[in-house]
């Protein structure tokens, strides 16, 4: 499985959730958070991250990739620094490889170390 594009995933800040994610949403999932990427947008659900990849010119092309929190075997979250560091990182260990996800220092590291936790602890 190629993860190397998901090592260039940069959530920029929360956003509402999008009206069009529940199309791809399952019986008893929801929505709990969504973030702004650079081309489009990662929502958080009750079982698993979308992340939405606009491609192309115009944006009309979507790949979507779809990581249940049962494949996460242990993450990592770093908080930006003062100075020069300004994003923090949050690492997902899975079973579809190593996957760095950087943060943009509007987003709240310790909201998503919470939604992980609650996600992948729950069961």
């Amino acid at each position: 499985m190629e993860t190397a594009a998901i090592t260039s995933w940069t959530l920029v800040q929360e956003i509402p959730i999008p009206d069009d994610v529940n199309e791809l949403l399952i019986d008893g999932e929801q929505a709990v958070a969504a973030y702004k990427t650079f081309r489009d947008s990662a929502v958080f659900t009750t079982k698993r991250l979308i992340v939405r990849d606009a491609q192309g010119m115009t944006g009309k092309k979507v790949e979507i990739y779809s990581l249940p929190y049962s494949s996460i075997n242990m993450w990592s979250s770093e908080n930006a620094g003062k100075l020069f560091d300004v994003n923090a990182e949050l690492e997902l260990w899975t079973r579809a490889g190593h996957i760095k996800v950087k943060l943009d220092k509007k987003v709240d590291i310790r909201r998503l170390d919470k939604i992980l936790a609650w996600a992948v602890l729950k069961g």
